[in-house]
């Protein structure tokens, strides 16, 4: 964040140097919400956001208008955006989808890749469910991504498709190469498992 800084001073007539800085900012405010006491992943949905940092958050808020008001979008600016959206819903629940998915479609204008559809779809499952968004998902080419098939596995898992959903984690597993997202994966595999008296 310090050399983002020190970027958007010296370029401060560029939108994109604070888009970035506004995306740092705004993922930076939920670091400390972000993992467990001994270091696993929680997921966006299931953090605490009381401890948020509101501070981050309002600076986030106030780089990403400055940007809006520049009215010359870019892909940093939206994936700001985008973190903004996440970080101004109070609950998991009153995140503004349609928004999101929205600002998802004009980053796709803007980068038309793989993974931002990927992640685009992520967004659509809120919006339009699951099934919706396993078939765009399953149309993108990127199956050597521990991620697609991660997020394929959620999708599976909520349609109540447990076997293919485990599966997929078998291959999420696979590819994984962080020790962090490994663990959560695998705990995730388990939770599909029938308990045993």
């Amino acid at each position: 964040m310090r050399l983002a800084r020190l970027v958007a001073d010296l370029l401060a007539t560029e939108p994109e140097a604070r888009g970035l800085l506004a995306l740092l900012v705004l993922v930076d405010a939920r670091r400390s919400a972000r993992s467990t006491p001994d270091g696993g992943l929680i997921l966006l949905a299931d953090q605490d956001r009381s401890l948020w940092n509101r501070e981050r958050i309002a600076e986030g808020h106030a780089l990403v208008r400055a940007c809006l008001r520049r009215n010359a979008p870019g892909p940093y600016q939206i994936q700001a955006a985008i973190q903004a959206v996440h970080c101004d819903a109070r609950t998991a629940a009153a995140t503004d989808w349609p928004q999101i998915v929205a600002l998802y479609d004009q980053l796709m204008q803007l980068t038309p890749t793989h993974v931002v559809a990927l992640h685009r779809a992520v967004a659509v499952a809120e919006v339009n469910g699951p099934a919706a968004s396993l078939a765009l998902v399953d149309g993108l080419p990127l199956a050597e991504h521990h991620r697609f098939h991660a997020i394929r596995a959620d999708l599976l898992r909520r349609l109540g498709r447990l076997h293919e959903a485990a599966n997929a984690y078998d291959a999420a597993i696979a590819r994984t190469t962080n020790a962090i997202e490994h663990e959560f994966l695998r705990r995730s595999r388990r939770s599909l498992e029938p308990a045993r008296g």
